[in-house]
């Protein structure tokens, strides 16, 4: 009728739809974004992405990797090349990875979720949680594989810091046809927090620095880096392990967000395939607790 006010109400499921539908068509950017961080903040937070074998040749997606251990190259008398008509063939052990190791972190949002947090805040929360489960899942598996490769160590030494230099001689001496002896800025001595704390105050007295690095602490020992840590498998005192000693090579992928059928949720997320072994066995030690 003539004069009267028409009042349009107001709808709030426009405003979620809206929200939905944003995150289906841009999600996807803001997925990869932060998923992007998430592989970049695991590499900078966990002590395995530190210590892993980096030397890896293959494609991870064709599901498997390979890694190679060259035998030492032996010297011989001048001419000897020369009158065989060749050099000495290149030996090396190849140590195949496989990438069967698959995990994913897909979850669904109701739409009354999208409401509160909106979508670029609703990833967010979502990646962050899951980069700290793949940290635990990551460092968890890392040392299990490392201590089920490595040998076990025994000593009659009561100090803690004569263990330690036993222990960390172990590993500097060995020799084999792949190596000849370890030189000490590459081994690693990676303990519980409990068997740390037995080190600590003699680690406050030398020199660190690189003590307190991200989200683990270290130290030096005689020359040695040590960490506490707290992923190591149950039933072992410290681990101790050189560079490269065990490989884990991680292929994430993500889920685009997608409707869920038959409901008002959409999913989205990652997979996530890795492979964890052991290349240097020989180079690989652990005290197994009392």
């Amino acid at each position: 009728m003539a004069g009267e006010t028409t009042v349009t109400p107001t709808v709030t499921s426009s405003r979620i739809d809206a929200l939905s539908i944003e995150l289906q068509e841009t999600g996807k950017e803001k997925l990869a974004e932060e998923y992007g961080k998430v592989i970049e903040n695991i590499n900078a937070n966990t002590l395995s992405s530190k210590l892993k074998n980096t030397d890896l040749s293959g494609d991870p997606s064709s599901g498997s990797v390979e890694a190679k251990r060259f035998v030492n190259a032996e010297g011989q008398t001048y001419g000897t090349a020369r009158s065989g008509g060749k050099g000495n063939a290149i030996k090396a052990k190849p140590v195949i990875i496989p990438i069967d190791d698959n995990m994913e972190y897909i979850e669904e949002v109701e739409e009354k979720d999208l409401r509160l947090y909106g979508v670029s805040g609703l990833i967010e929360r979502r990646t962050a949680n899951q980069q700290k489960s793949i940290e635990v899942d990551l460092e968890t598996k890392f040392f299990d594989t490392a201590k089920k490769a490595g040998t076990a160590f025994t000593t009659t030494a009561t100090a803690i810091e004569d263990e330690m230099e036993e222990a960390i001689q172990k590993i500097e001496t060995t020799k084999n046809k792949f190596v000849r002896g370890v030189p000490r800025t590459m081994i690693n001595v990676i303990m519980t927090p409990s068997y740390y704390g037995k080190l600590r105050n003699k680690i406050a007295t030398l020199p660190n620095a690189n003590a307190n690095v991200s989200s683990y602490e270290s130290g030096i020992f005689n020359n040695t880096r040590v960490y506490s840590n707290v992923f190591l498998p149950e039933g072992v005192d410290y681990i101790i392990m050189v560079d490269g000693a065990v490989a884990q090579p991680v292929l994430p992928s993500v889920y685009s967000p997608k409707k869920v059928e038959l409901s008002d949720a959409t999913a989205f997320g990652m997979f996530l395939y890795k492979g964890t072994k052991a290349v240097m066995e020989d180079l690989i030690i652990y005290k197994a607790s009392k």
